[in-house]
């Protein structure tokens, strides 16, 4: 038996803490799989939406975020979560823009995945307030953008 003898901010801290370390070791798993086209990479990411919803990670995550406006000695920490799924994400984008022929001077590999993170956040925050209206349209619109990439990349 485990006994917590901190504050509920710390102990959600940690809890944060692992679970992002888990989610993070599953997004550089499969980004790094050269046997995954790009795509697929991505429906499974769209995928681990609702697993991590069910989860309960976006919920935590959000609730520590608020908590850290008025607490700033958490800050710290949740911008290290923000660097490391930073870093993720534009070691992943770097990866696919450079594989799709991408223009990565029209197109910066950073400021790509700053717009993921922020469209993920976005979804992630939507649902978690019961409200989906339209992702599933722009899941397919950026859906078939990847297609055409994929089929572009093929010739």
């Amino acid at each position: 038996m485990h006994y917590y003898f901190g504050s509920m901010e710390e102990l959600l801290m940690q809890v944060l803490e692992r679970f992002t370390d888990r989610i993070l070791t599953r997004q550089r798993a499969m980004y790094a799989d050269p046997k995954l086209p790009f795509i697929e990479k991505w429906r499974r990411a769209m995928s681990y939406i609702d697993v991590d919803l069910e989860a309960g990670y976006p919920k935590i995550w959000y609730e520590l975020q608020a908590m850290a406006w008025n607490k700033p000695e958490f800050r710290e920490r949740l911008l290290h979560v923000h660097e490391q799924w930073d870093a993720v994400l534009t070691e992943a984008v770097t990866t696919a823009l450079r594989d799709y022929g991408i223009d990565r001077k029209r197109f910066p590999p950073q400021a790509v995945a700053v717009l993921v993170r922020t469209f993920n956040e976005g979804l992630l925050l939507e649902r978690l307030n019961g409200y989906d209206n339209g992702h599933r349209a722009l899941l397919k619109m950026i859906d078939n953008l990847l297609q055409r990439w994929e089929r572009e990349r093929v010739r």
